[in-house]
């Protein structure tokens, strides 16, 4: 099953020649899900070579413009190509009349099954194929979520132990199963066979000051993309706008054992994005990513330990 953040634009508030409008697309396993399409994610999709038949579900952090106005179009999208399953889109509840504006914004003939499911309380939590995702409340000056997805923890299958037991085909899905199972004339546990494996994290972080949710969302994360709007130079106005700088960023990384940090949301104040990364490096020592349009980062795998 392929992991993998498919960023489509990392401009802020205003979009450049190099960035486009804010926009990602995660593809987990049977899941491909949006987040905070802006404006042009259609077009990005299309030079991604991503189809919108392939999308499972929306999930919106905020109102603000960046964040959102592509909504329209995709939602139009889904509808043109007759995608035939449902996708359900999350956005804060305080937002209902904003997400009904923009699903609405042109006449279209509608066939999609789009299904809106608000965000109603911070923690609020939303069942996918084999995860999980929380919503936590940010710092923002709008109602805004962060978003978590958790794999649950499982086992690991050791095929050289499996091999020693004599188990092998149907007989290692009935272990699992069941727990244990006889072989060669003696009983086999699951624990004897395999070792725990740690679920996967993802942590989608944007526009926000620094708070515990922000740190909660962050915690053991294996990929986490989080806002770096601004440079510390500029920290005074990141407060005052409810924005991290790459400063920041990267210390929640590193407080909260992140493994690849994607840093992204950048203002249009920075031309260089080497700037972004020379600030997180000094807070930072493990896998960084400045994220750039069209670019692909993998969730990376976990270790044989977990």
């Amino acid at each position: 099953m392929t992991r993998e953040l498919v960023v489509l634009g990392t401009a802020s508030q205003v979009p450049t020649r190099q960035r486009n409008h804010n926009g990602y697309l995660l593809r987990w396993d049977d899941e491909m899900i949006v987040f905070d399409p802006g404006e042009g994610s259609q077009r990005q999709m299309l030079r991604a070579k991503v189809s919108a038949t392939d999308l499972t579900r929306i999930c919106i952090t905020h109102f603000h413009g960046d964040h959102c106005l592509g909504l329209p179009g995709m939602i139009q999208r889904l509808s043109l190509d007759r995608v035939p399953h449902p996708v359900p889109v999350h956005f804060p509840a305080g937002g209902t009349e904003y997400f009904d504006r923009l699903r609405h914004a042109s006449a279209f003939h509608e066939t999609a099954d789009v299904r809106p499911e608000p965000v109603e309380s911070d923690g609020q939590t939303i069942p996918i194929s084999g995860a999980t995702i929380t919503a936590r409340r940010l710092d923002h000056p709008v109602e805004a979520y962060g978003y978590r997805l958790v794999e649950p923890d499982g086992r690991r299958m050791l095929p050289e132990r499996l091999a020693a037991y004599g188990i092998s085909g149907p007989a290692v899905g009935e272990l699992i199963r069941a727990g244990e199972i006889e072989s060669g004339g003696r009983r086999v546990p699951l624990d004897a066979v395999s070792e725990p494996r740690r679920g996967q994290r993802f942590a989608f972080v944007m526009d926000t000051g620094l708070c515990d949710a922000v740190y909660d969302l962050a915690d053991g994360a294996d990929l986490l993309v989080i806002e770096s709007t601004f440079l510390t130079e500029d920290a005074a106005l990141a407060a005052e706008a409810g924005h991290l700088t790459a400063a920041q960023a990267a210390r929640v990384a590193t407080e909260t054992g992140v493994r690849r940090l994607v840093l992204t949301h950048f203002s249009q104040r920075y031309p260089d994005p080497a700037r972004f990364a020379a600030e997180a490096r000094e807070h930072f020592a493990g896998d960084l990513v400045v994220a750039e349009d069209l670019g692909r980062v993998r969730v990376p795998r976990l270790s044989s330990a977990g």
